[in-house]
């Protein structure tokens, strides 16, 4: 007979009941099932599914409510907790959150998952027997993903950070898709598991995509216009930029190249609304 393990789904008898609950035995082990984890589908005189974790004592305890999530089953879960001493905890729909260690995490802790983000999980046991969340692989991944077609291109679609690299992100699309995110389509890096919207620019062969993260050319002229004046806005009316500024300087303030800058400074100038004199931009007086 299989020992009772924490991350799995298991039909037990009862054994006994006590003053919280019963517990619940495969005929060599037994288990709590407190009473706030029995549903109406509960039957003391027959068999009961249900799913195994360690409670907040690290005790092998039973609940009734079956979370999607389990030892080699993978699904969606949201992060509720960040701990940068740990790493951060998930929802799995039971009533202990857990864990996915930091070691599993990037290294660094600005792209860690941040509270409302989603990660594809199942679950896993360490060397000492304690329950963990596990992040999925890329062949994992790629089992549940979907291909794009020609007629996907230059779609905007949303999708969740699945993976990060030095030259950029991987995404799983809402359709299904495996999108990359090359670093010079993005402003940020973003976050694994965060939620991002981007534009396709590429259906591959196999299917996958490639996003874009800045927008199209209007949209993104719109954004950086918008960005320019509301900090000129802060600054009273003026800023020691214009389009003879350095590029790294631009870069660092702005986080747009200089070309995006002199574009988006010049539709301002255009509008009627700064002008530029000595190497400061000012806003135009209205006459």
């Amino acid at each position: 007979m299989e020992e009772l393990q924490a991350g799995t789904v298991v039909s037990l008898m009862v054994d006994r009941d006590a003053p919280f609950g019963y517990f619940l035995t495969n005929g060599e082990e037994d288990v709590l099932l407190h009473s706030k984890e029995i549903n109406d589908e509960f039957n003391e005189d027959d068999r009961n599914t249900v799913f195994l974790y360690q409670d907040h004592q690290g005790r092998l305890a039973a609940t009734m409510k079956i979370p999607t999530v389990q030892q080699g089953a993978y699904d969606w879960v949201e992060v509720v907790e960040v701990k940068p001493s740990l790493g951060v905890f998930v929802d799995i729909g039971i009533s202990k959150d857990i864990l996915v260690s930091k070691d599993d995490l990037p290294g660094v802790e600005h792209i860690w998952p941040a509270k409302g983000d989603k990660l594809y999980c199942s679950l896993k046991l360490d060397k000492r027997g304690r329950l963990f969340g596990k992040l999925a692989t890329e062949d994992v991944i790629r089992d549940i993903a979907k291909p794009a077609t020609k007629k996907d291109f230059n779609r905007n679609i949303k999708g969740h950070v699945y993976r990060l690299l030095l030259v950029g992100s991987f995404v799983v699309t809402e359709e299904g898709f495996i999108g990359f995110i090359h670093e010079s389509e993005r402003r940020r890096e973003p976050r694994l598991g965060e939620l991002v919207e981007g534009r396709v620019i590429d259906v591959k062969e196999d299917g996958s995509v490639n996003l874009s993260l800045l927008g199209r050319t209007h949209e993104l002229l719109d954004d950086d216009a918008s960005e320019i004046y509301s900090y000129m806005e802060a600054r009273g009316g003026a800023m020691p930029f214009g389009d003879k500024s350095d590029a790294e300087d631009i870069a660092e303030r702005f986080k747009m190249s200089k070309g995006a800058f002199k574009r988006a400074l010049g539709r301002l100038m255009k509008e009627g609304k700064v002008y530029q004199e000595e190497g400061w931009t000012y806003f135009k007086k209205e006459e």
